[in-house]
């Protein structure tokens, strides 16, 4: 079984558990603390979506960094099933909701709910689903404030748009032949 670390904050220097099939990829040490230098590298509350999050590595590494609470979506059982067992590893149950659905579903739900997150980590299997249409759920179940950092990683070869509807892309980085992490957050008409 490959395990991970969680690599700053709290539990700094605690393994979690990784999915046990080839249909995930974690996210790396490397590439992690890039992402996390990106948009933080600590956070005082505030709560995220982890869409796709397979073993929950980004999201427990957000809370472990500060973030008060977030939720876990991913339509597999094999990674709910990692995702629970290293919640509660962490003792970090009363923290999270994790939920087995479908990534267009989940969103919709969290509309319902009224939920507004200050990030949202997408993960997707790479080029399998369209990040514009994902984009276009996370705007109309009203999911993002004006300050919401949406983390998008993908395959390096796969060309991000600028925009997709009221986003707009305010950093890229490529880190290696195969990865590739952009961010978005909701633009003005006037600039920043």
């Amino acid at each position: 079984m490959v395990l991970v670390r969680i690599i700053a904050g709290t539990y700094k220097g605690h393994r979690i558990q990784a999915v046990p099939s080839n249909a995930t990829r974690p996210t790396t040490d490397k590439v992690k603390e890039a992402l996390f230098q990106m948009i933080g590298p600590f956070f005082e509350g505030g709560q995220f979506l982890d869409l796709f999050a397979g073993s929950g590595g980004l999201g427990l590494e957000a809370l472990s960094r500060g973030m008060h609470r977030g939720i876990f979506v991913d339509q597999q059982s094999k990674a709910i099933q990692t995702i629970h067992a290293n919640i509660k590893s962490l003792h970090l149950k009363d923290r999270t909701e994790v939920y087995r659905t479908d990534a267009f579903r989940a969103l919709k739900a969290a509309g319902k709910r009224q939920l507004e997150f200050d990030y949202i980590f997408l993960d997707p299997p790479y080029t399998k689903i369209a990040y514009k249409k994902i984009l276009e759920h996370i705007e109309s179940n009203g999911l993002c404030h004006r300050d919401t950092l949406i983390v998008c990683e993908h395959d390096a070869k796969e060309h991000l748009a600028d925009t997709y509807s009221r986003f707009r892309r305010i950093r890229s980085e490529v880190y290696s032949n195969s990865i590739a992490v952009s961010i978005y957050k909701i633009g003005d008409d006037d600039s920043e």
